[in-house]
């Protein structure tokens, strides 16, 4: 709801604050007074243009203020806010500032933050309705109709939207394995050689090491063996080293025992034997790791030359390769297995579009019976506001399939006929300002609708019509008050009289500067403007006691 409204140099508005209650508040003054400028100030606040025309002449900016009642804490208004990072204080109003300066440019806050025109838009559309000749939003604009109808008929879209996504979330699976089946496709020669080539080659992890390294080695025994031979043939035969010591060992064993120095030497003798015997195996086993076999190492550096080739034709390690072998080969599997994923993928597509079809289909008879009803009741409102040639109507079709979307297959709209045998057609085309008014009014209290903006502005919803049909419209007025905080540009003394409050908005000048003011008017006030609204500047007792008669018929 609308707390309060302060206004600063906006063209003949100097400086203006405005508290408002609930209920139903009515704003009346002369033509010309200033009713527009208000609405303009309460606009600009609300998002619309920043227009530097709006600024008081002699001044370097205008500024507008409004404070409304805070979020309910997990409403959409609320949750929006947070989701653009505006901070929420509870308990506390939501204050709006907007600034426009005279050679251009604007500035907006939200609780003294800033924010951009767009998010102001989109917060004081949750916020305000206003209702005017020339409105574009609102009721007007088809693209909320669906949202009203559901509100009307008490239906939770979040089945269709879980639907909705489910179908979504498997056709993006299928056109992404059909893509991804396409692209393999393309690379099945390239996989089939490829694989053959690795297969058939057969690389292991680790190999390039192993076979630098026993190539190093066979180069290296290449040089030794000379070396080696000639070492070797010391520990060889019967006149070799070892054999010596062996004899020695058993002439000295016969010998030992006949001195205790004989015995420590025969002790000393059999670990050198022990020792020579060792050094003999390593020697025998070096010669043998290092023997040079000239086939053994070409066929080691062709194969290190073939490995090393493939490492850099498939632009990987050498150690990589049989990595790189079971992944194409499991590449290469996947297209011949890819008919059955996608025959899976096109029977989930096929089950999740049948829910959504079932899901909308439910949806729609709820609607169509809902539309029903609210024709009905629009059109109970219709004769008592003098639109009893008039027709409404809810269309409710269904979309071609490339526009189904979340909310279902239909496509809302409100359409109107003002006379006899017209055809129906979109609100905002038939009607004229008054009857288009009386239409939002019809039907704003035949929804009556939860969920929508608690402030809603009417801008001269009577204009054309008085007597009998200005009781109506303030009838209504009042009725829908009692759920909606309402404030009434109205020039009508019927619908005047139904207010909880009265505003008088009144222009004055001191011969050189024009300057509009508002302000409450007490009981005596409300009378004397009702009276002005009934006769015109001369105000008579007769008007004055038929301003009583509307007044005591509140």
């Amino acid at each position: 709801m609308l707390q309060s409204l302060s206004i600063r140099d906006i063209v003949l508005i100097e400086a203006l604050d405005l508290d408002f209650g609930s209920g139903l508040s009515v704003l009346t003054g002369e033509t010309g007074a200033g009713k527009s400028i208000l609405l303009d100030s309460l606009g600009l606040a609300l998002g619309n243009r920043a227009d530097s025309g709006l600024v008081r002449q002699g001044r370097d900016k205008a500024q507008v203020t409004a404070s409304f009642d805070a979020p309910p804490a997990k409403s959409k208004l609320a949750t929006y806010l947070q989701d653009s990072d505006i901070d929420l204080e509870p308990g506390e109003p939501l204050i709006i500032k907007r600034s426009v300066k005279a050679d251009g440019g604007s500035r907006a806050f939200i609780n003294d933050q800033p924010c951009s025109a767009a998010l102001l838009r989109e917060v004081g559309g949750q916020l305000i309705e206003i209702h005017g000749q020339h409105d574009d939003r609102g009721l007007i604009n088809p693209k909320g109709h669906r949202a009203l109808l559901d509100i009307y008929a008490s239906v939770d879209t979040g089945k269709i939207k879980r639907a909705y996504d489910a179908w979504q979330s498997a056709k993006e699976a299928l056109d992404q394995a059909k893509e991804d089946q396409a692209s393999a496709e393309k690379d099945r020669e390239y996989l089939e050689h490829s694989v053959a080539e690795l297969s058939t080659f057969a690389p292991q992890e680790g190999e390039e090491q192993e076979l630098a390294l026993e190539r190093a080695t066979m180069m290296k025994g290449e040089k030794l063996t000379s070396d080696l031979e000639l070492i070797r043939s010391s520990f060889d035969g019967s006149e070799g080293g070892l054999a010596s010591l062996r004899a020695a060992a058993r002439r000295l064993d016969r010998i030992a025992e006949d001195h205790p120095l004989l015995q420590q030497a025969l002790d000393f003798l059999d670990r050198a034997i022990i020792d020579a015997g060792e050094a003999e195996d390593k020697l025998n086993d070096a010669a043998n790791a290092l023997t040079f076999d000239p086939q053994r190492l070409d066929d080691m550096e062709t194969r290190l030359f073939d490995l090393r080739g493939l490492a850099r034709k498939h632009r990987v390690e050498p150690d990589k390769l049989r990595a790189l072998l079971v992944e194409l080969d499991s590449r290469l599997a996947a297209i011949s297995d890819g008919g059955k994923s996608l025959e899976a993928l096109e029977a989930r597509l096929a089950e999740t579009k049948q829910s959504y079809i079932a899901a909308a289909e439910a949806l729609r008879a709820k609607r169509t019976k809902a539309a029903k009803a609210l024709d009905k009741a629009v059109a109970g409102e219709l004769v008592p506001l003098r639109l009893d040639a008039a027709k409404f109507k809810t269309l409710l079709e269904e979309m071609p399939e490339e526009r189904w979307n979340s909310n279902g297959m239909d496509r809302i709209e409100f359409l109107i006929s003002t006379n006899p045998g017209a055809p129906l057609a979109p609100l905002g085309k038939i009607a004229s300002g008054g009857e288009l008014s009386r239409f939002i009014l019809a039907l704003k209290v035949a929804l009556a609708e939860e969920g929508g903006a608690k402030t809603i502005i009417f801008d001269e919803v009577d204009r054309g019509v008085g007597g009998a049909v200005a009781s109506a419209i303030g009838d209504r007025l009042s009725r829908l008050s009692t759920s909606a905080q309402l404030l009434v540009v109205t020039h009508s003394p019927q619908v005047a009289s139904k207010g909880d409050a009265h505003l008088l908005i009144n222009k004055s000048s001191d011969g050189t500067v024009s300057r509009t003011d508002v302000k409450a008017l007490d009981d005596d006030g409300r009378r004397q403007e009702i009276a002005r609204m009934l006769s015109g500047a001369d105000v008579t007792d007769e008007a004055r006691a038929q301003a009583d008669r509307l007044l005591e018929g509140v």
